[in-house]
């Protein structure tokens, strides 16, 4: 697409800021990054972004001030709290003042980016990525994720939609981890516990499919997420 959605990113940690910064430009989206809360909301004038993404604790105005300002005149663009309170206060102010989102530090970039993407499908905004790879090669197995058709040699499985779209995401960060959080943003849109148990269990199902080629491990890896090793370097290899 020729319009990139635009991030501007308020941050006044400069190693965070840009790290966050580069990982959204290598998704496709246009990023302003400001260290202030006073450069934010200059930025906010001109740039029009179409999401925001502030840390609470910043030089000149803090993340709570700056966000209280937009809303005062702009009601809809989303924007996302970073912040190391952990106080439910904090969060509940977070959330009165107009808040979309809050994500706790440290964070995953990754878990981030899904949690943007999350709130700009539900505004309606258009995908940015590439399409997506739908077929996939697994040892000697193959997965189709449009027809939801899992084969092996002698058998043929019909995944049901969860499945499907778990499996795909496992495929396309294959012999990578795949973060947790992020997976339930893709899947469910939402890392409530609720969700997160129900992970679980679609993963031991897709193991029991994934059995029928013994070259194929589905692992989970503790305080991250899970990795899908159908050769090269070994599952438990970090």
């Amino acid at each position: 697409m020729n319009d990139k959605i635009k991030v501007l990113i308020a941050e006044d940690d400069p190693f965070i800021g840009m790290i966050t910064k580069e990982c959204f430009e290598t998704r496709g989206f246009e990023v302003r990054l400001c260290e202030d809360g006073n450069a934010a909301f200059k930025s906010y004038i001109d740039f029009k972004p179409n999401i925001c993404i502030f840390d609470v604790m910043m030089p000149l105005k803090d993340g709570f001030t700056l966000a209280e300002e937009i809303r005062a005149t702009d009601k809809t663009t989303p924007i996302l709290f970073l912040t190391a309170k952990s106080l439910k206060e904090d969060v509940i102010r977070g959330f009165k003042i107009g808040a979309d989102d809050y994500v706790k530090k440290p964070f995953s970039v990754e878990e981030l980016i899904a949690r943007v993407e999350a709130i700009l499908r539900r505004f309606g905004q258009p995908d940015l990525e590439e399409p997506l790879e739908t077929i996939f090669q697994l040892g000697t197995l193959s997965f189709d994720c449009d027809f939801k058709i899992l084969k092996s040699p002698t058998l043929e499985v019909k995944l049901t939609d969860k499945e499907s779209d778990i499996l795909a995401e496992l495929c396309r960060n294959q012999n990578q981890i795949t973060d947790r959080s992020a997976l339930l943003m893709k899947v469910w849109g939402d890392d409530s516990f609720f969700n997160s148990r129900s992970l679980d269990v679609y993963i031991t199902k897709l193991r029991k499919y994934l059995k029928n080629d013994e070259n194929i491990e589905l692992v989970t890896v503790r305080g991250k997420g899970f990795k899908l090793w159908a050769g090269g370097k070994k599952a438990f290899d970090n």
